[in-house]
Parts: C-alpha cells; sequence; structure tokens
C-alpha cells in the first residue's frame, strides 16, 4: 500500500500539473469505486481543479465548484494507483477505476490492479470535508511534525509496530516506513506505547521525521511524471532481512505473518533477542 511519502510526492507533482486545469468530464468505469452519489460526478464538468493534496495516505483534490468548493477524496487502499496521461484510456482498459479527463486531453486516472476493487472515491461538498468518517477519524499527521504530545497519542499497552500503523492512532505510516523508523529509534517492533520514556518519544518523534522527511527528499530528486507504477523507495531495512544492518552488520532478522514481515535488527532493536515467527502455520507444528 502506498504510504504517506509515495502519496506526498504524488500529490505534489499532480498538483504542479493541473492547478487550474479545466476538468472536461468525469466517470468512474470502477463498478464499486464511488462511495457518493450527492453531489454528482457530472458538476465536475466545466470546472478547475485548485489543487492537489493528501491528508494521511488519501488524496484530496479541490475543485471550484459551481456554488460550494468540491473535493475528490481518493484512497488507493493496496493496489490502487494515481497517475496523470497525455491521452484518454482506451476502450479495453480494464485497471482503471476514476477518469478525470482535463479540457487539454489529458486525464487523471485511478487504476487498480488485482481483482479486489477495494480502491475508492468520493465526491464531497468541501464543507462536508472534515465530517467524512475515513477522514474523522484519522490521527495526527505523521509528518511534518507529529502530535505535540506523542506519549499520549501512544500511549497505549500495544507494540510499537500495530501502534505506528493504526491510522487512527498517527495517520500516514505503513508497513514499510513502521520497520525503517522503529530501526532508526532503535526500539523493538513489540515494545508496548505506554512503556515508553520521555527520552525514547523524543528518539521516537526524530525518527519518524527525518525518516519520512528522507523519502519524501529522495523521492523529490529523482520522481518525475508519469510517476512510476513502483517508486524507488529508499528502504534500509524493510525487505532486507538477510542482509547486514546497515548500522551494527548484524543479519538483519524478520518475523512473518500471514499477510506481512516485520524486518529488524536483533542488535539495535532486541538486545540481542530473535523474535518468534508468527505466521499461523509455524504456530501449529
Amino acid at each position: 500500500m502506498p504510504e504517506l511519502p509515495e502519496v506526498e510526492i504524488t500529490a505534489r507533482l499532480l498538483d504542479r500539473a493541473l492547478a487550474g486545469a479545466e476538468i472536461e468530464s468525469a466517470l468512474t468505469p470502477g463498478i464499486n469505486a464511488l462511495k457518493t452519489f450527492d453531489p454528482p460526478l457530472s458538476v465536475l464538468a466545466g470546472q478547475k481543479i485548485a489543487g492537489v493534496g493528501r491528508r494521511g495516505k488519501q488524496f484530496v483534490v479541490r475543485v471550484d465548484g459551481p456554488t460550494d468548493p468540491l473535493v475528490l477524496l481518493i484512497h488507493l487502499m493496496s493496489a490502487g494507483r494515481l497517475q496523470l496521461y497525455d491521452k484518454h484510456a482506451g476502450p479495453r482498459d480494464r485497471t482503471s477505476r476514476l477518469l478525470v479527463r482535463i479540457a487539454d486531453g489529458r486525464e487523471l486516472r485511478l487504476r487498480e490492479f488485482g481483482s479486489k476493487q477495494a480502491a475508492w472515491v468520493k465526491l464531497l461538498r468541501a464543507s462536508e470535508l472534515g465530517a467524512d468518517p475515513s477522514l474523522a477519524t484519522l490521527g495526527p499527521e505523521a509528518w511534518p511534525d507529529p502530535s505535540a504530545d506523542l506519549g499520549e497519542v501512544l500511549g497505549a499497552p500495544r507494540p510499537l509496530h500495530t501502534l505506528l500503523r493504526d491510522q487512527r492512532t498517527i495517520a500516514g505510516i505503513g508497513r514499510s516506513w513502521v520497520d525503517e523508523i522503529l530501526w532508526e529509534a532503535k526500539q523493538s517492533p513489540y515494545k508496548r506505547g505506554a512503556d515508553l520514556d520521555a527520552a525514547e518519544l523524543s528518539v521516537l518523534r526524530e525518527a519518524i521525521v527525518m525518516t519520512l522527511g528522507r523519502a519524501i527528499d529522495h523521492y523529490e530528486a529523482l520522481v518525475t511524471l508519469p510517476i512510476p507504477d513502483k517508486l524507488p523507495m529508499p528502504l534500509r531495512v524493510h525487505r532486507h532481512e538477510g542482509e547486514p544492518c546497515p548500522r551494527c552488520g548484524t543479519t538483519l532478522e524478520s518475523v512473518h505473518f500471514e499477510s506481512y514481515v516485520i524486518a529488524y535488527c536483533p542488535v539495535c532493536q532486541t538486545e540481542g533477542r530473535t523474535l518468534k515467527d508468527r505466521r499461523l502455520s509455524k504456530l501449529l507444528k
């Protein structure tokens, strides 16, 4: 799933390319993609895109509506991609979920790979945006600066790896960047948030801001339109289990769950302990 750095750089590039562009039409080939009906997508025709931003992992495309400003709220879920094309999608395209056709011939296209069709779009009045459940339940932004009281935000008896990925706790971090953040902070994935002292909270805050900011800077230097489907993620720990730790040289270990993997350094993060595999198939042996 694209996370905060990937959504941020995509929003920046699209904002630069689309701010002020006039919409010719909008339609949703993905039968399950559109989650709202009032106002209808047809009202976007003839309106101008005011800008593209994000909240957490969701895109916020602001549109100058006929009376009130409108917003396209877009969530990529696990397999969606938002891309700007120079021409319209062909009739045989089976990946499109949303097509926003620009008057100059370009097309903002939400695509999704696989068969789940989980990516979604909502057209909302700007005045209703904050009350939408997908945004109203989000925690504070992880970047550019987490909540002032990070201790209160993370002060639950739950593992840090779970807390930092919970969008209701803090918005924007997922499975890739949580491994990087916890490695940077030298914290075990299983340490409970409520057990962090003031010094550890300060280090963790710095790790969150620095890790996400560094990734965004990396993308700014390398990524241009058209946005590649797979961004060059500057990962040092996630997906690198079995390789030397970039800090101490110890072999990076991993904890396998049924649907994801945690990567960590046993020396830097778990006081030399190797964490147990959590796959059900392993636990039953």
